[in-house]
């Protein structure tokens, strides 16, 4: 076809493209816009919605569309008269007659509501030459490896690349009216009044956190912080454990429920596992570990894991992920089965996409990335994160968001950061000596008092209010619960929503 221009072919044997070099384009489209706009400039609006210069595949087309462009942001008439002072000037338009060539389009002009019909067409070949650019761009990159890119970087590069192509539209979408905007607003709430849980996001499972944050919301990011042993992957696993029981199956409406991948860098898919099926079959996981459970014990466990067996849980625990595989493995996921929540153990653990730039910068990009995907897949992504060690420094060990490693991003890019913590984990350090009598009796009463107790502080809540969350935990089975008060919020805490 000539509009297409004429394609090489591919040489199969010998992996290179033979023939005529012509890439995919249609002048004479490109020319019949250029001329209804040349002839009403209200066409240029309908036409920049959807295309720039960079769309067109003639440069002296490229040239024109970007002069017509800066006189109608300036508010000056653009047609061949104006423009003749700037024609003159270009060799490429004395070759084709000057304003006489402006002129000729001016003839060719299309009906004005054509206009952004024919910048979708000159778009759509946009598209192809930017994907035979790719392609050039990928194969050149196969034959010329770089030390610090393997063939899976490659693979997790192209995707990346095909998927920003893939999803860019149909050009610019623009500004929208506040009545548009308004439609998801109001369909949230909708969706909140009608749920029984009066949710608009999906449910934690805990009722004390779905009501400070009226659920997981999609394309937040929510950091979810501590210092080791405050038990922060095991109330990220139960949260992914209530969000994948109470999905219904596919194709049935879920409100509650849903997809949930995990990205273990961390721990073992196995040890992720048997912590689920530990607080699932009431069996602590220490007895599990060792080997010490009777018959029942384990036709009980085994019973959980049958049950089990239908939850849509998918868990990834490749080490040192890039952020760019993160993003495409999720994708995969999203478009394969289902994507409804994203978890990542933990955010420390994930590599930049390159190493020559200071922490700081590195962690920035991460929290960019996961951020970017929580948006892109529309579903909430929970990013677990270390805290410096200058929380065991102070008096008071609750945390706070100064503690957060490594790089202010984090605070800066989460929708919502929170942080658990664990009196009881502290106190049990403090144990004296068994011959300070007093002293014991003093310290089990520190037990006694923080035993199975937990908070989630809510430090950062850019849609509510910030506080404190009293919860219970059980350390044998790893497993978080609801207070046995019905929930705490601690006055001294209670904020307004983060901005």
């Amino acid at each position: 076809m000539d509009d297409f221009g004429q394609m090489r072919d591919f040489d199969t044997s010998s992996g290179e493209f033979s023939g005529p070099s012509i890439r995919p384009c249609n002048i004479e489209a490109e020319q019949s816009l250029l001329g209804a706009i040349l002839s009403n400039n209200d066409v240029f609006q309908e036409a920049s919605d959807v295309i720039g210069p960079h769309h067109f595949y003639d440069p002296i087309h490229q040239y024109l569309f970007r002069l017509i462009s800066e006189r109608i942001e300036r508010r000056a008439i653009a047609d061949p008269k104006t423009l003749k002072p700037f024609i003159d000037q270009e060799p490429g338009f004395r070759e084709l007659g000057g304003v006489n060539y402006l002129i000729k389009l001016q003839d060719t002009a299309i009906s004005v509501h054509a206009g952004r019909q024919y910048a979708q067409e000159i778009y759509q070949f946009a598209i192809r030459r930017k994907l035979i650019d790719l392609y050039t761009e990928l194969s050149e990159a196969a034959r010329n490896p770089e030390v610090d890119k393997s063939a899976g970087d490659l693979i997790a590069d192209a995707e990346q690349k095909l998927y920003a192509v893939g999803e860019s539209g149909e050009g610019n979408v623009g500004f929208q009216s506040f009545v548009q905007s308004m439609s998801a607003a109001v369909s949230a709430a909708k969706t909140a009044k009608s749920r029984t849980s009066g949710l608009s996001g999906l449910s934690t499972g805990f009722v004390d956190i779905d009501r400070k944050l009226g659920g997981l919301q999609k394309a937040d990011l929510l950091i979810l912080a501590g210092r080791p042993g405050m038990g922060k992957t095991a109330l990220a696993t139960n949260i992914a454990f209530n969000v994948a029981r109470e999905f219904k199956g596919k194709g049935t409406e879920s409100p509650s429920g849903g997809y949930v991948g995990v990205f273990s860098l961390e721990m073992p898919s196995s040890q992720l596992a048997a912590r689920i099926l530990a607080a699932s079959s009431r069996i602590p996981i220490s007895k599990i570990r060792t080997g010490d459970i009777d018959t029942q014990d384990f036709e009980r466990y085994t019973n959980a894991a049958r049950g089990l067996q239908s939850y849509p849980i998918f868990i990834d625990d490749s080490p040192a992920l890039p952020i760019s595989q993160i993003a495409v493995r999720a994708r995969r996921l999203k478009e394969s089965t289902g994507l409804d929540l994203l978890i990542v153990d933990y955010l420390q653990l994930v590599q930049a996409s390159t190493t020559r730039e200071n922490k700081v910068y590195q962690i920035a990009e991460i929290t960019q990335g996961l951020k970017a995907i929580a948006k892109e897949l529309d579903i909430p992504v929970i990013a677990l994160s270390q805290l410096s060690r200058t929380v065991e420094g102070r008096d008071s060990k609750k945390p706070q968001l100064s503690d957060l490693r490594d790089s202010g991003s984090i605070e800066q890019d989460a929708d919502i950061v929170m942080f658990v913590y664990r009196r009881e984990y502290y106190v049990e350090q403090e144990k004296p000596e068994e011959s300070e009598e007093a002293e014991i009796l003093k310290w089990k009463k520190k037990m006694e008092d923080s035993r199975g107790k937990a908070e989630l502080i809510v430090a950062k809540h850019r849609q509510g209010p910030t506080g404190t969350i009293k919860m219970g935990y059980e350390s044998a089975f790893t497993q978080f619960c609801n207070s046995a008060t019905g929930g705490y919020t601690d006055p001294q805490t209670e904020g307004r929503p983060s901005i």
